[in-house]
Parts: C-alpha cells; sequence; structure tokens
C-alpha cells in the first residue's frame, strides 16, 4: 500500500520539477569595488591648475611645485590604477610623483593609513632581505613607502615604491602619523 502512493508521489514531483523554468546561470562576478574617497580625482585637478595641466611623467619622474608652502601638515594621495602619488603641504599641492604598487596578487592595500614608522634604511624582513631606503611603514603587515625602482607597471611585493630622491625629500616632510590615502 505504501509503495502505490509513494509512486504517485514521486511521479507527480518528478513531472512539476520538469515544468519549472530552468534554474537561472549563476551570474557572473562582480568586478571588484573601487575604493575612492576622491582625493585622487581633486589631485589630479590639482595638478592641471598647479602645473597648467595634467604632466606627463615618465615612469621614475616627479615634479616639486616651487610655490608649495614649505611648512604645514603633509598627507600623500597615492593612486594605484593611474600609478601616481601627489603630496600636500598646508593644504597646497606640493608635488606629484610616479610610483610602482602592488603586482597582482601582491596588490597594495587601499584605505586611509597613518605612517606608522619610519627609517632612513631598512631590510624587507620577507623579501630576501631588499633594501627600503626612506622607509615609512603603513600597516602593522610590512607595506611601507620607499624608495626604488619604478617601472611604468605594478611590479612590488605590496609596497608603494618611490623614486629615490622623491622618497627622500618626502621622507623628511612627513612624521608619525601623517596620513596617507591610497585609492583604487
Amino acid at each position: 500500500m505504501q509503495q502505490k502512493l509513494l509512486l504517485p508521489l514521486l511521479l507527480a514531483s518528478l513531472a512539476a520539477g520538469c515544468a519549472t523554468a530552468p534554474s537561472p546561470r549563476p551570474a557572473k562576478p562582480a568586478a571588484p569595488a573601487k575604493w575612492s574617497m576622491g582625493h585622487s580625482d581633486r589631485a589630479a585637478v590639482a595638478e592641471a591648475r598647479v602645473f597648467g595641466g595634467t604632466l606627463p611623467l615618465k615612469s621614475g619622474e616627479w615634479k616639486w611645485n616651487p610655490a608649495a608652502p614649505r611648512t604645514g601638515a603633509a598627507e600623500l594621495v597615492v593612486n594605484l590604477g593611474r600609478q601616481r602619488a601627489w603630496l600636500y603641504r598646508g593644504g597646497e599641492l606640493a608635488a606629484v610623483t610616479t610610483v610602482s604598487s602592488g603586482k597582482p596578487g601582491k596588490d597594495s592595500p587601499v584605505g586611509r593609513f597613518p605612517i606608522l614608522e619610519k627609517k632612513r634604511f631598512h631590510r624587507s624582513n620577507r623579501y630576501s632581505n631588499a633594501p627600503m631606503p626612506f622607509m615609512q611603514r603603513m600597516n602593522p603587515w610590512g607595506v611601507a613607502l620607499h624608495g626604488g625602482e619604478i617601472p611604468p607597471y605594478p611590479a612590488s611585493h605590496g609596497c608603494i615604491r618611490l623614486p629615490m630622491k622623491f622618497a627622500e625629500r618626502l621622507y623628511a616632510v612627513t612624521a608619525v602619523g601623517t596620513p596617507v590615502w591610497v585609492e583604487d
């Protein structure tokens, strides 16, 4: 008797399953969201105003604004997509530079980071004792601003590499606690 009841229920559920619409395909994963507070867009506008347009900087090049304040709080804005950074002093654009950030799989983190530590010369604890001149640590996991080679693409293990002379000048105007904004 139980088999007689079970068979019609089984057939009915199979028929109902065939009558339903096919299940939708899984959605394609969304592109990773970009993180921005708009600082790098404002910095690009300031660059055009101060330097008469967007500077055609080649990898490793930078430009200091001679009219920028020599005192005042420093703030750095980094844009990973543009591979650029802008330094502000006293609220005015002081400099613009090319950078080389983290390569795919070793992406540089985005967000607001205060400089946690500064060392004129440091060696990487993780990557073969690699030199990190004018190191300014941004987070507890070892990501830092530092001088180094600047190819025209992201090539670091997560750090933000700066042209050596720019890194030296930046080191001189920042302090522990100086904010660094890293945007996509």
